[in-house]
């Protein structure tokens, strides 16, 4: 199957913005500080941003708090002025829909199922916050499918009835643009996507390099 040029498709919603004037309000899932950056920079200027951090794959709490705390720092920092919907900690549903899948890759079924989940709940709310549209942070990562995050955000926006704003924050080195915000403004780069499965996997790899066995 043909790969579709989500980044081509963001920009020319933006032009479109442009040429309009209209300013629709977003909300805009983030998973961590560092993934939003750049993702602001883009966006902040034609959309009214609310931003929504629902993430129960991340383990532990403190780490989901921690995270969560960066964001708010980032956007203070960044001077803009955007709203912040911060769900309470509870992982349950993540485990729920990761049982017997807990051994599979990444970018497998469980992380298939997890991003499916989080874009649902996103468009969920941002119906019953009357927002115009929503998207996810999620496709600035070189680590996940932003083919099929961009999919599953287009099937989501017809169940809910919401626009769905298409994207590959990858563009335009946007990627490269977020490690540099991140050290400009000295943001926790976490070094797994947040769940326990990710984080053993992780560990795994780093201790065949070192020829070990710690988990």
């Amino acid at each position: 199957m043909k790969k579709i040029n989500y980044g081509k498709i963001l920009d020319d919603k933006i032009q479109e913005l442009k040429t309009s004037g209209h300013k629709p309000s977003l909300l805009l899932h983030a998973c961590c500080a560092p993934c939003s950056s750049h993702t602001l920079t883009v966006l902040y200027n034609y959309f009214d941003i609310i931003l929504y951090f629902f993430n129960p794959n991340i383990s532990h709490e403190e780490e989901y708090l921690y995270r969560c705390g960066e964001l708010k720092r980032l956007v203070s920092e960044m001077n803009m002025n955007i709203n912040i919907i911060e769900e309470s900690y509870d992982p349950a549903p993540f485990y729920e829909l990761a049982r017997g899948l807990e051994n599979l890759p990444e970018r497998g079924e469980r992380c298939r199922k997890c991003i499916s989940f989080r874009l649902e709940k996103t468009a969920e709310k941002a119906k019953s916050i009357g927002a115009d549209m929503f998207t996810t942070t999620l496709t600035i990562s070189p680590h996940k499918d932003c083919q099929f995050i961009n999919q599953c955000g287009g099937e989501i926006s017809k169940i809910y009835g919401i626009e769905y704003l298409y994207s590959d924050f990858k563009k335009h080195d946007g990627y490269k643009h977020s490690v540099e915000l991140s050290k400009k403004y000295n943001l926790y780069r976490q070094d797994y996507c947040g769940c326990v499965y990710s984080k053993l996997t992780k560990n795994n790899i780093s201790a065949a390099a070192d020829g070990g066995d710690k988990i």
